[in-house]
């Protein structure tokens, strides 16, 4: 059963009182009403509703003193300022002190209802986008990101040590790799949790542009500025800004970065007066800056800025311990979300294909592969046939073990031995050379079983 939106009615006029609320119950709110001031301050003390509606002039306690306190008991609920008085001035006062909206008498009963539901809409879009930034922040933090490979360990254990600080962090590595991810983690995991992370993509809008949106601009400051318009770096203070692709900017840009990280305050465009801003900046580039620095595309005193901390993230190819885990993660996310069920199965042969793989879009492209798998997946059980490549990759080079270490090429070569031998391990042992205790010892270190329905081997999650 749906729960009633919740309404406290305060107007010290009985015949309002008792026109709304017959015509609100009528609608099915769940309402409360109260005449005077302080008592309706002591009932939201006490409860907790969805909308307040409130007149403007009652007592010794106005609406706008209703509205103050309603929000610092209860921002989230919504106020709706209604007067007999309407004035430019206590309408801009009310907005300002933050009512959702300002209405006049003679009250228009379809009106105030059309009010009273666009407010519990944009409560529960608030709620819903609450709801979002913290299951964003939970998978960022840095228990629930996938990484089994000690290179990832290695970059995971930074960030543990640097969420703390405000140095800027410079995240380097290859498109698809997950630096934003690791950017947002530093963020979740440090003192600025509570302020806002802002990410912009530094690569994809006109310097002219990159700038009014980083840092505003004032109205009239070019063609089309209609309103002032606060930039991103206000948007984040008191939390992060992350600047991705920083290498694809233009030098006359990066001097103007320089001196925001610098002064920690930025000017709109088109303004004379410097505002202060408290903001943690982490750069990302897919290029290494060094070389651009090299090539002269990049300010060096920025690049020294910027690289406070360096971050390196490597490659899926140099990481292929994660390349399971993650198939799962991806596998099991679409399949639950599809199906409910949590059960994922990948083949040996899936497993073959996926870990040959060299992954030239990285983390992206292998969830790319599985979401594309997922369209022809039989069941929960992934198979090699299902995981469709790029066609630019050649057969011979999806199989390269040019860069895979020593063990993950003997786990291969001694899967397709027991393969061929139809997992029977004397055979296989006799194939490989080796003695039976060793293939048994093999097989347990790297977790080698055939599937008791067929001679597809399969890995439980």
């Amino acid at each position: 059963m749906q729960r009633k939106t919740s309404i406290l009615l305060i107007d010290d006029e009985e015949s309002v009182l008792k026109l709304l609320s017959m015509y609100l119950e009528g609608e099915g709110y769940a309402l409360k009403t109260e005449k005077e001031g302080t008592k309706a301050l002591q009932i939201l003390q006490e409860e907790v509703f969805d909308i307040v509606i409130t007149d403007l002039v009652i007592d010794e306690i106005n609406g706008i003193e209703i509205l103050k306190r309603t929000k610092k008991v209860s921002p989230r609920t919504e106020v709706i300022i209604i007067t007999g008085n309407a004035s430019v001035h206590t309408a801009v006062q009310a907005m300002k002190e933050g009512a959702f909206d300002y209405i006049t008498k003679p009250l228009d009963l379809l009106e105030i209802n059309i009010v009273i539901q666009k407010a519990y809409e944009r409560q529960k879009l608030v709620s819903e986008v609450n709801n979002l930034r913290t299951q964003l922040k939970d998978h960022c933090r840095l228990e629930n990101i996938i990484a089994t490979s000690a290179a990832m360990q290695k970059v995971l254990e930074m960030v543990k040590r640097i969420a703390n600080t405000d140095a800027t962090v410079l995240i380097e590595g290859e498109s698809g790799t997950g630096k934003e991810i690791i950017a947002q983690a530093i963020h979740n995991n440090g003192q600025r949790i509570q302020g806002h992370f802002v990410a912009i993509n530094c690569g994809a809008m006109t310097e002219s542009l990159l700038e009014s949106e980083l840092f505003g601009h004032v109205r009239g400051a070019f063609t089309g500025a209609n309103t002032t318009k606060k930039g991103l770096f206000e948007e984040a203070n008191g939390g992060t800004i992350f600047l991705d692709e920083i290498g694809e900017t233009s030098l006359t840009f990066q001097v103007k970065l320089l001196r925001v990280i610098q002064e920690s305050e930025i000017r709109r465009v088109g303004d004379t007066k410097a505002i202060p801003v408290d903001v943690r900046v982490l750069a990302a580039s897919n290029k290494p800056l060094r070389q651009l620095v090299e090539k002269g595309l990049f300010r060096e005193d920025l690049y020294y800025r910027l690289s406070v901390i360096p971050l390196k993230i490597p490659p899926l190819r140099e990481r292929r311990e994660d390349i399971v885990p993650l198939t799962k993660f991806f596998f099991s996310e679409r399949y639950c979300r599809r199906t409910g069920d949590r059960r994922v199965r990948l083949t040996r042969d899936a497993i073959t294909k996926l870990e040959s793989y060299q992954w030239p879009g990285n983390v992206r492209e292998l969830e790319n592969a599985i979401e594309r798998a997922m369209l022809v997946v039989e069941g929960n059980t992934l198979r090699a046939d299902d995981i469709l490549l790029d066609s630019h990759m050649s057969k011979k080079d999806d199989y390269s073990f040019t860069e895979m270490s020593i063990k993950q090429i003997e786990k291969i070569h001694i899967e397709n031995v027991l393969h061929a031998c139809h997992w029977n391990q004397t055979e296989a042992a006799r194939k490989l050379g080796i003695g039976y205790n060793t293939l048994w010892r093999k097989m347990r270190e790297y977790n080698l079983e055939r599937n008791k329905k067929g001679n597809t081997s399969v890995l439980e999650p």
